[in-house]
């Protein structure tokens, strides 16, 4: 399903979904990324690599844009830690405020003290830009298999 931005709201704030209008309907039955970056270059990138994996990708340019927004059905939320207002953190916290959060990956160039040591108290994954390799796709298809095993009691 694409999402529209409306008059009020700008392509910067709305959400953005990476699926083609006529995709076939097991679209609906591939994993959801939702990536919460302020970096154009980065969501392009990882909406296409992610999408050649086989994801549909939900792209927010801000935190609070995801707390507006969101998609429901995520499977797997990436989250830059440096994002304007809400930092990534800040967001993790808020929606884990507010009740179950979907599995999710902090991403961040150079992280801090501050970003690793938190990371590491919430066993939160933390993926270091540049992306190498695979890192990312590997660490977004354990959380989602995980998170698929917990919901069957495995």
């Amino acid at each position: 399903m694409d999402t529209m931005c409306s008059p009020r709201t700008s392509a910067r704030t709305a959400p953005r979904i990476a699926a083609r209008r006529d995709a076939p309907a097991r679209a609906k039955q591939r994993p959801l990324v939702a990536v919460v970056d302020d970096d154009r270059a980065v969501v392009n990138s990882l909406e296409f690599a992610l999408g050649t994996e086989g994801y549909r990708v939900a792209a927010y340019f801000s935190a609070q844009a995801y707390l507006d927004h969101a998609e429901t059905g995520v499977d797997c939320l990436v989250v830059d830690v440096r994002l304007p207002g809400m930092d990534g953190i800040q967001l993790l916290e808020e929606l884990r405020r507010r009740g179950p959060v979907p599995p999710h990956i902090l991403i961040a160039s150079n992280p801090g003290r501050r970003c690793r040591d938190w990371a590491a108290a919430k066993s939160v994954p933390l993926v270091e830009k540049p992306f190498l390799d695979e890192a990312l796709t590997e660490r977004i298809k354990a959380a989602i298999l995980e998170s698929l095993n917990d919901r069957a009691g495995v």
